[in-house]
């Protein structure tokens, strides 16, 4: 009966120093200090809605994964644009996608049009991306290629 005490007495404090731990960890954050600071320039939200700036890689192709960016170097990030240089692989698809073969083309990328994020309103983000082809590209495509980004 003693040790059926004892044990109780030490679970309970347990519990009471877990919680006291707890409660210290998901307090709010001091004042004058916000939890997630909000980026000052624009981003570029990705496939799985996540914010990036200057990432090394991006999905063009969400639903597929039939073009992306990969090697990215950003030379410019403002305000109003940004400008990196990195290669568009993207699957030829033929005979179908499935059995399709990947190529690299190296690119030159520009985002513009920074508009509000509809996620996070005082965030902005890119609307819009061109990929200028500067050492051939794929078929069917021109040199300049632009595509609206999500919201």
């Amino acid at each position: 009966m003693r040790m059926h005490k004892v044990n109780t007495a030490v679970t309970l404090g347990a519990v009471a120093l877990l919680t006291a731990a707890m409660g210290t960890a998901s307090a709010a954050p001091p004042a004058g200090r916000t939890p997630h600071p909000q980026p000052a320039h624009p981003v570029i939200v990705d496939c799985v809605w996540h914010p990036q700036v200057r990432p090394a890689d991006f999905m063009i192709a969400c639903g597929d994964g039939n073009s992306s960016l990969s090697s990215l170097r950003w030379s410019h990030w403002d305000q109003g644009s940004a400008t990196a240089s990195g290669v568009n692989v993207v699957n030829d698809c033929k005979p179908y996608c499935a059995a399709g073969r990947f190529h690299s083309y190296p690119v030159t990328v520009r985002l513009d049009h920074p508009q509000p994020w509809k996620k996070n309103p005082r965030v902005q983000h890119y609307t819009q991306m061109s990929l200028v082809y500067t050492d051939g590209r794929p078929d069917g495509f021109d040199r300049v290629v632009t595509y609206s980004l999500w919201n």
